[in-house]
């Protein structure tokens, strides 16, 4: 009924300075309308069910703002009418996501539709909120870029993205993840073997994870040179702690009745290892995989500031921000996002697909 009402408003509120804009847009006024229709249906059927009206009305309603912003008189000085049209849609939108996230009666695929369809929902207001906010109030490309000027930047400059994410993602964030995540595990493997050694290594492990970031990439650089071998070391150093403390913890969590148990077979540690304590520590060890996954590109990006050949995402964030070519920062930027989702999806893919037989995913 809100938004039913700030559809009302929109019908008696100029949408710029010029007022006879609304003879201006007669199709534009009939999606609104339709709009409204749904938004009446949905407040009528009050259940889960209003959600598909609601949304299909958020829908027209959010096409109708952006064809509006394509009119020069409103793009940059939109009034009242508009955003009560933006506001619709919001609160349309916004009571879609919340009944769909409160549904509790669909299983199997239908709940897996309903948990991808949430945050992808949610993702869509939040863009579409960013478009018509940027261009309603004519901010300048320079300070703010509109999701659709980034997401054109992108598309006409794949090249050069492509040249970046093989620079900063696959040689060095990839080779750091491997070596640091693996010197981590094979460590926190021999300080359970050797309880002097865990004593010794978290103390030590603790001071190299507290070194900033920003004092340490100049010195990969100066030890291994300008290429991806400088980017891959900051990584392993930002990878290495974390898997060390929730490995070293993974491999204490098997209970005591367990390893009486391998005792009284008799199994040597190596054994005792691969059948015990490793399993147990699978969750542990997924958990440092999946923080990893995001630092190690964070630290690679970095660790492109102070130095790199004329390609990858940080140099390239670094020059064309110096450029003021903001609207390719962003694309480097939603590049970088967009690798790093599917790392952590694939880390995540895997842990699923390994300890199936852990708690947290009991049905």
């Amino acid at each position: 009924m809100a938004a039913t009402a700030a559809l009302a408003l929109a019908f008696m509120l100029p949408l710029a300075p010029p007022s006879q804009l609304q003879a201006a847009h007669p199709l534009v006024w009939l999606i609104v309308g339709a709009a409204g229709i749904l938004f009446l249906a949905a407040a009528w059927r009050s259940d889960q069910w209003a959600t598909i009206p609601g949304l299909a009305g958020a829908t027209l309603a959010g096409t109708a703002s952006l064809v509006l912003l394509n009119d020069p008189a409103v793009s940059g000085a939109a009034r009242a009418g508009f955003w009560m049209i933006v506001m619709a849609c919001w609160l349309a939108a916004a009571l879609g996501v919340v009944n769909l996230a409160a549904a509790k009666h669909s299983q199997g695929k239908r709940r897996r539709a309903v948990d991808l369809l949430v945050p992808l929902l949610f993702g869509l207001t939040v863009f579409y909120l960013w478009e018509v906010v940027v261009r309603g109030f004519g901010v300048p490309p320079v300070l703010l870029p509109s999701p659709s000027a980034a997401a054109t930047k992108f598309v006409h400059s794949l090249p050069i993205l492509g040249a970046d994410f093989v620079q900063t993602f696959v040689r060095g964030v990839l080779a750091g993840y491997f070596i640091g995540c693996g010197a981590g595990l094979l460590v926190a493997i021999l300080a359970h073997r050797y309880a002097f050694l865990g004593r010794g290594l978290l103390p030590l492990g603790n001071f190299f994870s507290a070194l900033p970031l920003v004092g340490v990439a100049p010195i990969m650089v100066m030890w291994f040179g300008f290429d991806w071998p400088s980017k891959a070391a900051v990584v392993v150093l930002v990878t290495f702690f974390p898997m060390l403390v929730n490995a070293i913890a993974g491999l204490n969590a098997a209970g005591h009745i367990e390893r009486d148990l391998m005792r009284s077979y008799g199994a040597t540690h190596a054994q005792a290892l691969t059948t015990l304590h490793l399993p147990a520590a699978l969750p542990f060890i997924f958990n440092a995989l999946k923080i990893n996954a995001t630092l190690a590109l964070i630290g690679a990006i970095v660790a492109e500031f102070f130095g790199t050949p004329t390609q990858g995402i940080g140099f390239r964030i670094s020059t064309e921000a110096g450029r003021m070519a903001i609207d390719m920062v962003w694309a480097e930027i939603a590049l970088a996002a967009l690798a790093g989702m599917a790392f952590y999806g694939i880390v995540t893919l895997a842990e699923r697909a390994t300890t199936f037989w852990h708690p947290s995913y009991r049905t």
